[in-house]
């Protein structure tokens, strides 16, 4: 399936007194590389909102590893586990500048009809982006 990845440098504002990254800022880390990888892919996250579809998180899980500190640099690999329905799976590795695995994440959205709050399908567009 689509990978991509990004690379973020970590600032010290995102890191405890200890220099090690909060957890809380694992989730920002995965949405930015989603939604860079939406953006390459010529989806427009802005655009689907404007539409009406929304793209709530229904589960993520992240598994700690080695931790990653302050000024660290480090690439955050997503991948689409499967064609989505009305849910999109994202697969997530965040690696250091050696390749070494520092964490791995999973994350499930709804494609959501925001007027309705109901689920829905991908928009036509987000489709035919994938297959292509």
């Amino acid at each position: 399936m689509k990978q991509d990845e990004i690379e973020i440098r970590v600032r010290y504002s995102e890191t405890d007194q200890m220099g090690v990254v909060h957890h809380a800022n694992y989730a920002l880390y995965l949405e930015l590389a989603r939604i860079e990888w939406l953006r390459k892919l010529g989806i427009s996250y802005k655009k689907m909102e404007e539409e009406g579809v929304g793209l709530p998180v229904v589960s993520l899980s992240v598994n700690y590893k080695i931790p990653i500190l302050y000024d660290d640099v480090i690439t955050v690999k997503t991948k689409l586990k499967q064609m989505p329905t009305a849910l999109v799976e994202f697969e997530y590795e965040i690696v250091n500048k050696s390749g070494q695995i520092l964490s791995t994440a999973s994350v499930i959205l709804a494609f959501l009809n925001m007027k309705t709050k109901r689920p829905t399908r991908p928009p036509k567009y987000f489709l035919e982006a994938l297959k292509n």
